[in-house]
């Protein structure tokens, strides 16, 4: 199991406006100047700031539209996702995909105690791309408890499932996020522990 993360990682967004209007750069989610970018309805851009590593607060309102998901690389779509899990209150998310992941692309506790193991699967093709199947979710199940000491596996792909990886992943406890419930958990404010049916019980650890 890995130490730590990979840093704060690439910005998810391209760079946007700052409130003054100016252009601001963003380096890992932060916007340069102390504030971090959220994304509010209609798609303007909010800034909170006390920006603080550690804390959910500044990711409170951020949301993804599926085609930014779709528009990044496979590595920054890693990071999206740790920043949503982030938003949920995660505190400890980080991205640790990359050569010798053993399955793993981001890892997280959540505020009940239990350690999320996430495999990123990003198609830039979205649903018409190569779909999730079987041999994938094998390695998540072979290293997700064994390696990542995880309590809930998940795979996650802004594309599709075959049927039997979805069969398998039921057989061996294993949550999935095709691209219609990522859709609705990167665009609305439900974590992701609301939106999957049977995660389990919390309570081996809790988050500081």
């Amino acid at each position: 199991m890995r130490a730590g993360g990979r840093g704060e990682g690439p910005a998810p967004l391209p760079p946007h406006p700052a409130a003054d209007g100016s252009q601001a750069d963003l380096v890992g989610g932060v916007l340069l100047g102390g504030q971090h970018p959220v994304h509010g309805g209609g798609g303007a851009l909010r800034s909170c700031s006390a920006y603080a590593v550690r804390s959910a607060r500044p990711f409170s309102g951020l949301r993804y539209a599926l085609g930014q998901l779709d528009g990044l690389h496979h590595r920054d779509f890693e990071f999206a996702v740790r920043y949503l899990m982030r938003r949920d209150g995660c505190r400890d998310a980080r991205q640790v995909g990359g050569p010798g992941d053993n399955g793993a692309d981001v890892i997280a506790t959540d505020p009940y105690g239990r350690r999320w193991v996430i495999q990123c699967k990003h198609r830039k093709d979205g649903w018409s791309g190569k779909p999730v199947g079987t041999p994938d979710l094998q390695v998540l199940n072979g290293t997700g408890r064994q390696v990542h000491d995880g309590d809930v596996l998940v795979m996650l792909t802004n594309g599709r499932i075959t049927t039997n990886a979805t069969d398998f992943a039921k057989s061996q406890r294993l949550h999935l996020v095709d691209r219609h419930l990522l859709a609705e958990r990167a665009s609305g404010s439900r974590p992701l522990w609301e939106l999957l049916r049977a995660p389990p019980p919390g309570g081996r650890r809790a988050t500081p």
